[in-house]
Order: structure tokens, then sequence, then C-alpha cells
């Protein structure tokens, strides 16, 4: 295992968030904390409790778990198609490092960007609203596994995209209508039958309903099977990531 490698992939990607403080953390705090002030104001007056926790308390998994798809994504993204786009991919291609090496270099810094902005939010929420936390060790579990499944997401993305508006296409068109239909804003028990099955397929659900089930220990499906989800897909992503480097798909024309 090359460590130096490693070790001047994750510092060079990480010391990009230093330069763009505002851009990084800034921007995705203030606007969840945007979503706080009116979701809970406008709604929460309307909506006092959901399976008694109260509405502003409620959605605060699904709006961490929102910046924490949406960050995760955007990161590894962009972290992997600069250099693709300056031409500089081939000096890390050519470099003593495996493709291992490599991803865990990109994702890991995407994740930790990611695991940051989550936890800053975590405890801006606690400024507007009471949060509590019953099983830490469980939130931590997800709030890692997530940032991880979806800093691959995003890299394999990255890798995919072929000019800069393709960087957009999937989380704007995608991520964020799946999420916000994923249950981050309300229960899916509060949906008709049919729109409760339907919700099902939605993959977002299992990751908000397990992440919230850590704060309230109240789920909308199994936590078992909201983490078996999310392990499935952060192995699917792995699979994708190794093959990708297997056939130099899009890395080496």
């Amino acid at each position: 295992m090359n460590l130096y490698g490693i070790r001047a992939i994750y510092v060079f990607e990480m010391a990009r968030m230093k330069r763009t403080v505002v851009q990084s953390i800034v921007a995705p705090v203030l606007s969840t904390s945007l979503y706080f002030v009116i979701f809970g104001a406008a709604i929460g007056s309307r909506i006092t409790e959901i399976d008694g926790v109260s509405y502003g308390s409620f959605i605060v998994p699904g709006l961490i778990m929102l910046a924490l798809l949406t960050e995760s994504i955007s990161n590894a993204s962009f972290g992997i198609y600069f250099p693709k786009f300056t031409g500089t991919i081939f000096e890390v291609l050519s470099a003593p490092v495996s493709w291992v090496e490599v991803l865990i270099g990109y994702v890991g810094a995407a994740a930790t960007k990611s695991i940051i902005i989550g936890s800053i939010i975590l405890a801006t929420a606690n400024l507007f609203v009471d949060v509590s936390i019953a099983h830490p060790v469980i939130m931590v579990l997800f709030l890692v596994l997530t940032s991880i499944s979806f800093s691959l997401f995003g890299f394999i993305l990255g890798i995919w995209a072929d000019g800069w508006e393709k960087l957009t296409i999937v989380p704007i068109l995608v991520v964020m209508p799946l999420t916000f239909l994923g249950g981050t804003f309300y229960s899916i028990s509060m949906l008709p039958p049919a729109w409760q099955t339907v919700s099902l397929f939605n993959p977002v659900v299992y990751l908000v309903s397990g992440f919230r089930w850590s704060f309230y220990q109240n789920a909308d499906v199994s936590v078992a099977v909201s983490l078996g989800m999310t392990l499935s897909f952060l192995v699917a992503c792995l699979i994708l990531v190794r093959w990708i480097f297997k056939t130099g798909y899009r890395l080496r024309t």
C-alpha cells in the first residue's frame, strides 16, 4: 500500500476546501439553515409532531442526509473530473499507485468534506431545535457509510462526464428529486398506501429512514434493511469503479 501516494492525493483534495471555504462549507450550511427556518416556520406551525417528535426536530436527519448526498457527489465528481479536464489525470495513472490507492485518496477526501459539513449542520440544527441522538454509534455509521457510498457514486459520475454540464445533470435531475421524495420532510407512513409502496423503490428512503432511527428510534423501514441497502450500494459502486480502472473507460482517452 503506497501510503505516500494516498496522502498526496488526499492532502491535495482537502487543500481545495481550505481555499474555497465559502463555497465548500458556508454555502451548504447556510442553505440547510434556510430549510430549517422556512420549513420549521411555515410547515412546522401546521404539523406540530410526527411520531411523537416535533416537526422541526423530525426534519433534521433528512436535511443532514440531503447535504451529505449532494456534497459527496459534488466533491468527488469535481475532484476526479478536473484532472481529466486539465489532462493531469495521466500523471496519476502513470504514477506508482494502484486504483485502490487512487480511490482512497479521492473518495476519502470527498467523504471527509461531507462528514465535516454534516457535523457542522448537526451542530447548527441545535441552535434552531432540540436534537437528541438515541444511538450515536449507528448515527456515525450511517453518516460515514453514506458519505463514502455517494462519494464513490460521485467519483463514477466524474469519470463518466465528458463536459461540465454533465456533472450537474444527475445531481439535479435524479438525486435531488429522489431526496425530496425520500422522506426528508415527511414520513412515508403519511402517504396513501399505493404511494407508500412506490416510495419503497426510492433508495434514498432507506438512507433517511435508517439515519432518522438513530436519532429518534422512528423508522419507515427496518434499520437492518436500511443498512443492507447502503452497503449494497457501496459494494455496487466499488465493483463499477474496479471495472472502470480495469478497462480504462473514459480515463485513457
